[in-house]
């Protein structure tokens, strides 16, 4: 606290200090350079009559009287090319300055010099040897008396005759400057240094040691000692801080025991309710499953109801033929086709039959390392014979390289099959397109298998429910609608994912990802959730 407070104090004061100094450097500078201007103004006044008279020894006479005064450097006069025509250093006499230096950029920064210039534009300091030079240009105007003169007149329009210069020195007041410096800052210090003295004794007295116990019964608080107070021995305010926390004190130590007594009530409420929660979800989970159950008995006693239906009455028709005694063979070709048809149903009950058991049950995995480009090209040997069937033409995009994962090849079979028997099914029998392509995505983690076809699509409202049981988009062909499913449920074993793309009338694409390694935690989840 001590240290903050001197070091704030410290800083204020260096910053005060500093603006002292620089306002005191400001000061002397604008009076120096107020200074200069007179002194310029004066050689110029007091050259304007030897000028009129065009008197050129008088002139150079004054001025060299006036550069001899202390602190006078020296002073030139030049016309408007830069040429010196006089100088208090012979040695410059007849010298060409340089009209785009920084002393002479005011005036000709532009095309034709300026006629009027600002004052800060007339001064330039800069350093000489050891000490610092003030430069000031004075333009000496084309006044009327000079330019209707019979002796030398110049031109009305030529504004400027020339220019004086006057360099002046600074070393007496750069040295008054430091020794002003020097004591300014030498106050200062003594000023901190006694305003650090008479806080730190303050600090000592009023704040720390107040404070000090503060900290300390604070610490016997967090300490457990619930209830401490401090001895309070003055009436400041301090000392209203002491009570406040004394009464802190005593109402934490009342709070906890509150806490305590409700934390035992609540424990025993927790208990009870955790058991009744316990014995609801049991029973919520028992509804569920027996919803599901109510689901599933209704989807399969409907599709197991209509093929029944038909082989029922194709049976009562048959059996009342042969009761009555008929002539058969005229039924022969009907009877036939009743046949085929009660065959066609039964074969029906018994897919649907398979699916389901599929379906509910989840054999063990036979996870072992394979390629996924010859899964692929298995897949298409199957299914060669059915595209040259439909015309359907096969574009392969296998990688170049094998693509190695870790999964069970029979179920990724399965899964790669059906997908692409689903494409072959939804394309037209002429111009159909099947894409399929393998890919090694980029880390080395997954592969991906694209599989695209250019059929019907499917409708956007399908989309949403597709991998639901019994959703099929082919219920004419005598789909079930677990197919997908069924497919999601393999890729989800294997710890992948699967996406579908489809624009009604644009075709359908499924993407399958799938690790690279398999992960025997995802089939273990997967086997508890059943």
């Amino acid at each position: 606290m001590f240290l903050l407070v001197s070091t704030s104090l410290l800083l204020v004061l260096a910053f005060v200090g500093y603006l002292n100094v620089r306002m005191n450097q400001k000061n002397l500078e604008d009076a120096t350079l107020e200074s200069a201007e007179r002194v310029s103004d004066v050689i110029k006044r007091s050259t304007a009559y030897h000028m009129m008279r065009n008197d050129r020894e008088a002139l150079y006479h004054t001025i060299k009287t006036m550069a001899n005064e202390p602190g006078m450097l020296g002073v030139q006069i030049f016309n408007q090319e830069g040429r010196i025509s006089f100088s208090t250093d012979p040695n410059e006499v007849g010298r060409f300055v340089d009209t785009s230096a920084e002393a002479c950029y005011g005036c000709h920064a532009q095309s034709k010099p300026l006629v009027h210039l600002t004052r800060p534009d007339r001064f330039r300091i800069y350093k000489s040897g050891n000490e610092r030079v003030l430069g000031i240009i004075n333009p000496i105007g084309n006044e009327r008396a000079c330019s209707e003169a019979d002796c030398h007149a110049h031109p009305a329009e030529q504004k400027i005759l020339g220019v004086l210069g006057t360099k002046l020195s600074l070393k007496a007041a750069d040295d008054h400057l430091r020794k002003s410096n020097r004591k300014l800052v030498g106050t200062i210090l003594l000023g901190v240094l006694a305003v650090i003295l008479l806080t730190g004794v303050f600090t000592w007295r009023v704040i720390h040691r107040p404070v000090e116990r503060l900290r300390e019964a604070t610490e016997r608080v967090r300490a457990g000692e619930l209830g401490y107070e401090i001895a309070v021995t003055s009436s400041d305010q301090i000392a209203e801080l002491e009570q406040s926390f004394n009464e802190m004190s005593r109402q934490i130590r009342e709070a906890h025991e509150e806490l305590t007594t409700w934390n035992r009530r609540l424990e025993e409420r927790v208990r009870q309710k955790t058991a009744e929660l316990s014995l609801a979800h049991d029973q919520m989970l028992q509804a569920e499953k027996l919803a599901s159950l109510g689901k599933l008995a209704a989807v399969v006693a409907h599709e197991i109801n209509n093929p029944l239906s038909g082989i029922l009455s194709y049976a009562k028709l048959m059996r009342r033929w042969i009761e009555r005694g008929d002539d058969l063979k005229p039924h022969a070709a009907d009877m036939k086709e009743q046949l085929l048809l009660i065959e066609s149903e039964s074969r029906r009950c018994g897919n649907l039959v398979r699916d389901l058991l599929s379906f509910a049950r989840l054999t063990p995995m036979n996870v072992q390392p394979m390629d996924v480009n010859s899964i692929i090209d298995r897949c298409v040997r199957l299914v060669e014979h059915r595209l040259d069937l439909s015309s359907i033409n096969l574009d392969l995009q296998l990688a170049p390289e094998p693509v190695p994962i870790e999964a069970d090849p029979a179920q990724v079979e399965q899964l790669l099959l059906a997908l692409i028997i689903n494409a072959v099914e939804a394309m037209p029998r002429e111009g159909g397109v099947l894409r399929v392509t393998t890919t090694a995505l980029p880390g080395g983690n997954e592969a991906q298998v694209t599989i695209a076809d250019n059929g019907a699509g499917i409708p956007e409202e399908i989309l949403s429910v597709l991998f639901e049981p019994f959703v099929s988009t082919k219920e004419a062909n005598g789909g079930v609608g677990l197919g997908l499913a069924i497919s999601r449920r393999i890729v989800e074993r294997h710890g992948g994912r699967i996406d579908v793309n489809s624009e009604p009338g644009r075709g359908t694409i499924f993407t399958i990802t799938l690790p690279v390694r398999h992960r025997a935690e995802v089939t273990e989840s997967m086997m508890q959730a059943v």
